[in-house]
């Protein structure tokens, strides 16, 4: 039967590819409490200039830092699910805490996707460059690749260049575009275009089918630092940084 989504891989896989992303989704809004919103520290400096310069109040600036956190929850996921796509195509598999994100089951590729082409300081390239060529140079017949989801261009090219002050270089170790790796792997040159395309009806076909659970909790950290503010007569901006840097000097006053 002819597949209603993409050809590449299968339309349960793609369903479930959405599904596993979705809860992600519900577990990044439901479960922000006042707790977890604190636990990498507030910038009260940032959120004083933001309400400031940019003219808003302070609830919805609280708001949209809280969705900012959720979001930044949310991005770490996404190249995830990229993985889980890849390795629904016939003759590759994701790694599984293995080493490597996507490789090809005959071991001729290995692959360490990054969702966005910036999210790696130059350690992190020096060792992912060194994991990659680790692999290439136990299967003598791999090749490997530094995949960018989201690039600056369309590209698939070796990898070299000066990390670290070292040279770096290896004749089967290449970067390569989101675009481009998703064309290597399917043999369609527009198959990242294709899931783009679909998605939309993918995603709307998947909600049918998802019950809608009123018992679910949103969010509580706006409701529950707001509640504070009822009893300290503190603004939100000053209830947040008392409860993030009351210990530091004179913050005590607040």
């Amino acid at each position: 039967m002819k597949n209603k989504y993409l050809n590449f891989i299968s339309d349960e896989h793609l369903l479930d590819c959405i599904g596993n992303l979705h809860k992600t989704y519900l577990k990044a809004k439901n479960n922000l409490s006042k707790k977890n919103f604190y636990s990498n520290k507030v910038d009260s400096i940032k959120l004083t200039f933001d309400a400031k310069f940019n003219n808003i109040d302070e609830e919805s600036l609280i708001q949209s830092e809280i969705l900012r956190q959720i979001d930044k929850s949310i991005n770490n996921s996404i190249g995830t699910f990229h993985e889980q796509i890849l390795g629904g195509i016939e003759g590759f598999e994701v790694g599984k805490l293995s080493g490597f994100d996507i490789k090809a089951k005959d071991n001729t590729l290995f692959a360490d996707i990054k969702n966005k082409h910036n999210t790696m300081n130059s350690s992190s390239a020096e060792a992912l460059f060194q994991k990659l060529s680790r692999y290439a140079n136990d299967y003598k017949k791999a090749k490997c690749y530094w995949v960018q989801i989201l690039a600056k261009g369309s590209f698939c090219e070796l990898w070299t260049g000066e990390i670290n002050g070292k040279e770096y270089s290896h004749s089967r170790v290449f970067k390569i575009s989101g675009d481009q790796f998703y064309a290597l792997l399917t043999g369609q040159n527009d198959a990242f275009y294709q899931l783009y395309k679909t998605l939309p009806t993918a995603i709307k076909d998947y909600q049918k089918t998802v019950k809608q659970d009123g018992a679910i909790k949103e969010n509580s950290a706006f409701e529950e630092i707001k509640s504070e503010t009822k009893a300290t007569k503190r603004s939100i901006i000053d209830q947040i940084t008392f409860e993030n840097y009351g210990y530091y000097l004179g913050f005590n006053k607040l």
